[in-house]
């Protein structure tokens, strides 16, 4: 009897390792790709709008805080929606480790710009948010469809220009990577990657 009970423990324990490799191998699906693409139409908006907002940094950063607020609740929304379509959880598995990889950055990128507003240094923050954003995004694709780290270096280069370069130049490179990389990347993924 003894064996038997030995038999089944050890049974249920292999099915228990299988399903955690399952659950391990598999990737994060509930990028919301038009989500993505609405998060770039209103971040081209924001760059337009707080273009002529450098000579009042505070005033920029605050338009630029604002439409990440916007951002955050429009990809909130539309991977609700596209997981709760595919019947996928959003705190199991996959989902947990992208999102720990992926807020790991942006934590670090909200920390630091409390630090420089402080301090009165606007110039760097294009390069932290668009390095730190895009660091995120190649962390995180690691638990997520194929695109999704290609675009996290896309981000980075773009910070790395802003690295460089003025403010005002600094801002069209934020136009450019979350408003353009979010719209064009998010096409990719609802086309090919279920909405």
């Amino acid at each position: 009897m003894t064996e038997r009970v030995a038999i089944h423990d050890h049974a249920l324990n292999s099915i228990r390792t299988i399903r955690e490799a399952m659950d391990r191998a598999s990737s994060f699906t509930s990028i919301p790709g038009w989500g993505g693409s609405a998060i770039g139409a209103t971040a081209i908006v924001t760059a337009i709008v707080a273009g002529p907002l450098e000579s009042d940094p505070h005033l920029w950063m605050s338009v630029w805080i604002g439409d990440a607020l916007v951002a955050a609740a429009i990809a909130a929304v539309t991977m609700l929606l596209k997981a709760r379509r595919a019947n996928l959880s959003l705190t199991g598995g996959p989902a947990r480790r992208f999102f720990v990889s992926y807020s790991a950055p942006l934590i670090a990128a909200a920390l630091i710009t409390g630090v420089l507003a402080r301090a009165g240094v606007f110039t760097p923050l294009p390069a932290v948010w668009l390095l730190l954003y895009g660091a995120s995004f190649i962390s995180s694709g690691s638990f997520s469809i194929r695109v999704v780290p290609l675009m996290g270096a896309l981000f980075m280069l773009l910070g790395l220009a802003a690295c460089f370069v003025p403010l005002s130049v600094g801002n069209v490179l934020m136009g450019a990577g979350f408003g353009g990389l979010h719209v064009i990347f998010g096409f990719i993924i609802a086309r090919s990657y279920g909405g």
